[in-house]
């Protein structure tokens, strides 16, 4: 969470609640290294390594790709004696350091390798230390014995919820997960427009400030979901705001991610249908991992209607932000956006016109085989069988038909009319084939813009 890929809460804390920001600047940060060939992504994996790695194996997974040998071995190969898992380990001989495990990446971890299946010992050494790293207060670090914060909580919700645990039942001194999450959520004493908000932690003299990031991750927990997020359950009304007539000084669990989701659907529509990122002195500009993890969020909690506008702004506008990275494709992001789309059930081969299962693959190991959508021939963007275009009266997909009205340009040579049709994804059947030595990267060129 501290560079670029990398979407937790290591990265608020240590680059100004910024995702997307550069790796911070510590007085003893160690020179760059090089990405291991098994590992997803080629910049330094330093302080994200196995966070890339994990995000990477769940989105694929999802998608029905079985990856390399190479690239879950070097992820189970980086779990530390104790169980949990270092940000990143370039000699796995040498013993971690319990005071640097990172539980945001042990986390993920749990989460990929309870979906690739086959490696119960890895979660089940994993979900013990993550558990024996719980704060007092029911909260967890990212480091072990540091102050809680909401993202770190969140993901540990995530990983419990992942392997069947109760995350209510994990308990520290009489405090569960979900009173450790509560501790940053704003409540009825916070202004209205901030009310079911979360924090990243509280400030020094306790006050709650809301975080975007940190509410997208903690609505995600709230919601009692996972990755991958495979919800289908419908609510036709919008989530509901906190009522303070009848409300809490302390958000109740049951309300939590409902009030949640009405404070981030109102921040996505007073933004063009995504987040913002922002740092002092610098120009506000859109937070592409915060704006993923409300749509994931959001379809969890049984939102997708609310998801589906913010869905669309990803496909249309985070083409850059995925494939242009300084070392070339940002395997977070694509992961990311390769589990948006998933979630809102849109097409993931023709995402905005770009193909994310393939951007992914090419960014690691070759997978072991993929489904048979991802071979498939169609000069606009793959569709496995049974996919298409979403009807207008169609309410059998979470995302409703969105026309943006380019209008008719009329000028010389006549008018051009111009409608985005949104397809459905419906990969989650297709069978494994032989992997393609190379397949055809993105179908959105290199130099298209995305604005």
């Amino acid at each position: 969470m501290l560079t670029t890929a990398r979407t937790g809460a290591a990265a608020l804390a240590a680059a100004a609640l910024l995702i997307g920001a550069a790796a911070p600047a510590l007085a003893d940060t160690p020179s760059p290294a090089a990405a291991p060939p098994a590992l997803y992504g080629k910049g330094d994996p330093t302080y994200d390594g196995v966070w890339r790695q994990s995000l990477a194996l769940t989105a694929l997974g999802a998608a029905k790709v079985v990856p390399s040998d190479a690239a879950v071995v070097w992820l189970t190969g980086q779990q530390c004696a104790d169980g949990g898992w270092a940000p990143f380990r370039s000699d796995p001989s040498i013993a971690c350091d319990p005071k640097a495990e990172d539980s945001n990446a042990g986390a993920l971890a749990i989460q990929a390798l309870k979906l690739l299946g086959g490696h119960q010992d890895a979660v089940t050494r994993g979900t013990d230390w993550l558990k024996t790293v719980q704060n007092a207060d029911g909260s967890w670090p990212v480091n072990p014995g540091t102050p809680g914060d909401a993202n770190s909580t969140g993901l540990a919700v995530n990983a419990l919820v992942a392997t069947g645990i109760d995350p209510a039942s994990v308990v520290k001194n009489g405090k569960n997960a979900y009173d450790g999450l509560a501790l940053y959520q704003l409540g009825c004493a916070a202004p209205a427009e901030q009310r079911g908000a979360f924090a990243y932690q509280p400030a020094p003299d306790g006050a709650l400030k809301a975080n975007d990031l940190a509410g997208a991750q903690a609505l995600l927990a709230a919601a009692g979901g996972k990755l991958p997020v495979t919800n289908t359950n419908r609510v036709d009304t919008a989530p509901k705001p906190l009522d303070c007539a009848t409300a809490a000084a302390t958000v109740p669990h049951a309300n939590s991610a409902e009030a949640a989701g009405a404070y981030l659907v109102a921040q996505l529509g007073a933004n063009g249908q995504h987040l913002m990122q922002s740092m002092p002195g610098a120009t506000p500009t859109p937070d592409y991992a915060a704006t993923a993890w409300t749509v994931l969020g959001l379809v969890q909690s049984g939102h997708p209607n609310q998801a589906a506008p913010a869905a669309d702004w990803l496909a249309g506008n985070g083409y850059d932000w995925a494939a242009k990275g300084k070392s070339g494709t940002d395997a977070s992001a694509a992961a990311l956006m390769l589990l948006t789309a998933q979630a809102a059930q849109l097409d993931p081969y023709n995402f905005g016109g770009t193909n994310v299962v393939q951007l992914l693959m090419d960014a690691g190991p070759a997978p072991k085989s993929v489904p048979a959508a991802a071979t498939a021939a169609d000069p606009e963007g793959t569709r496995a069988p049974g996919s298409g275009v979403t009807e207008a009266d169609d309410n059998s997909g979470f995302s409703p038909v969105w026309l943006v009205g380019i209008g008719l340009l009329i000028g010389i040579g006549g008018g051009l009319l111009l409608s985005l049709q949104r397809k459905r994804g419906a990969h989650a059947t297709d069978g494994p084939t032989a992997a393609p030595k190379k397949a055809a990267g993105p179908t959105k060129s290199e130099g298209d813009e995305q604005k």
